[in-house]
């Protein structure tokens, strides 16, 4: 059995911000979400999450996530204060605590695996991640036998010249027997200049104790600062572009282009420069991304063309082509095969297979059926002030140039409105719609300010 604790109480005052620091976002995740996925590999049986600083905030951004116990850390006294705090959660607990940070979102579900199985196979009362760093300056120093057996922890500013050859560094995350744990948690000390709780001061009170050495350095990375967190994303935007350009995903300029880890992206599919994936995107095979595209949580069908546009929260079907410079948004719905041209803006609209709307349009709270033709600047007039009302438009209609449809309003199949057309009343199957104003010419006229009055003009109107 294996119990985690999540050092999330911090504010991380560096990070200048009111948000608690676990709480900023890496890749489409918060740092702690990103913690908390690390799990998977493990399955625990209780995960308390370690509160303080804006813990209103941290329980209500996980409030999604089942099984979560939080615990509050009312004073900031260090890490040995923090898990503390879980005892009287733990009474008669056998099992092994797992300790992570909050702040630490990069490692990998396989490491955190290799640390609880080590931990385990080895009947050790602590296991600690470590690391080897070229230029380990500033952090505590491990020191081990040749079977990684720990025999000591010195912090680095406490180090001789000799020992601080040492690369080996304290990871901070650590796997611990409960009840051995329980025998010197209780009596930490807090002799030191910050006068805080350490849990490294409970090693040397275990045994055995011992190290594993993550393989990749970079998954131990802590999040102190906003440069911090910038370099964070690169790193996690390294590993993400390289996973799906292994899985047969091309990436025509990785550096200009990002993905969260939330993005799940199919074979074949050529992702141009300068395009973003966000949230809860899928893009189906075959099809061509951007350049200078931004999709948010939005399902994108195989053999899809997408230029220059934006989509949220919206659904593109299988051979349509979108852009340049349109915007889908408001879960609008593209069916197969339909044409979103350059400057059309689609809101909570549904198109039918086949549907062309080419340029310069606005649908909104619209239903378009199947290989419906909607003219350059078409509109659909759905607000009136107070409220948005719908527009339902049959098959094979025909919008000419300029028309706008007053909702609420529907039009029926093959209908052909005429160009600038102002529609108000709804519309039978197979009829044309002229509803314009008699066009009038003037004749003579000029300005107030250039008029003789003495020769009005003449009026003549032409139908």
């Amino acid at each position: 059995m294996v119990a985690v604790a999540i050092l999330a109480a911090g504010r991380g005052t560096r990070m200048k911000s009111d948000l608690p620091k676990v709480l900023h976002s890496v890749g489409g995740k918060s740092m702690v979400e990103r913690v908390l996925d690390g799990l998977a590999a493990i399955q625990p049986e209780r995960i308390f999450v370690i509160v303080g600083f804006g813990q209103e905030k941290v329980r209500l951004a996980l409030a999604h996530i089942p099984n979560l116990t939080f615990v509050h850390q009312a004073e900031q006294l260090g890490t040995g204060h923090a898990v503390q705090q879980v005892i009287p959660h733990l009474e008669g607990f056998e099992g092994d605590l797992l300790v992570l940070n909050g702040d630490v979102p990069l490692l990998r579900p396989e490491t955190i695996y290799t640390l609880v199985q080590t931990h385990r196979d080895n009947g050790n009362a602590a296991t600690l991640l470590t690391a080897q760093f070229a230029d380990p300056t500033g952090y505590g120093r491990v020191f081990c036998t040749e079977q990684s057996i720990v025999t000591e922890i010195v912090e680095h500013r406490d180090c001789s010249p000799a020992q601080r050859q040492n690369p080996r560094i304290n990871a901070g995350v650590y796997c611990f027997n409960w009840p051995k744990l329980m025998e010197v948690l209780p009596h930490l000390q807090s002799d030191n200049d910050q006068q805080e709780y350490y849990l490294t001061d409970v090693v040397k009170d275990l045994s055995p104790a011992m190290a594993v050495d993550v393989a990749d350095c970079q998954e131990i990375f802590g999040i102190n600062s906003r440069q911090q967190l910038a370099e964070a994303y690169a790193i996690l935007q390294e590993r993400i572009k390289a996973q799906w350009m292994a899985a047969g995903v091309t990436l025509i300029d990785p550096d200009s282009i990002t993905i969260d880890t939330t993005v799940h992206i199919e074979p074949d599919v050529v992702i141009e420069p300068q395009t973003h994936l966000r949230g809860h995107t899928s893009i189906g095979t075959g099809s061509r991304i951007g350049p200078g595209s931004m999709i948010e949580d939005s399902q994108i069908g195989p053999n899809t063309t997408i230029t220059f546009s934006v989509i949220s929260d919206s659904t593109v079907a299988a051979g349509a082509r979108v852009g340049p410079y349109a915007h889908l948004r408001g879960h609008a719905v593209v069916g197969e095969n339909c044409r979103i041209g350059n400057f059309v803006e689609l809101k909570k609209a549904t198109l039918g297979q086949g549907t062309n709307v080419a340029h310069l349009s606005y649908l909104g709270d619209a239903t378009l059926g199947e290989k419906v033709n909607v003219g350059a600047g078409t509109i659909t007039a759905n607000y009136d002030g107070y409220q948005k009302h719908p527009t339902v438009i049959g098959d094979r209609t025909k919008t000419g140039s300029n028309s706008v449809l007053v909702a609420p309003i529907t039009v029926g199949s093959d209908v052909t409105i005429a160009a600038g057309s102002v529609v108000r009343k709804d519309v039978p199957d197979d009829c044309l719609v002229v509803s314009r104003a008699p066009q009038k010419i003037h004749e003579g006229w000029k300005p107030a300010h250039l008029r003789d009055d003495t020769n009005p003009p003449s009026e003549s109107p032409t139908a």
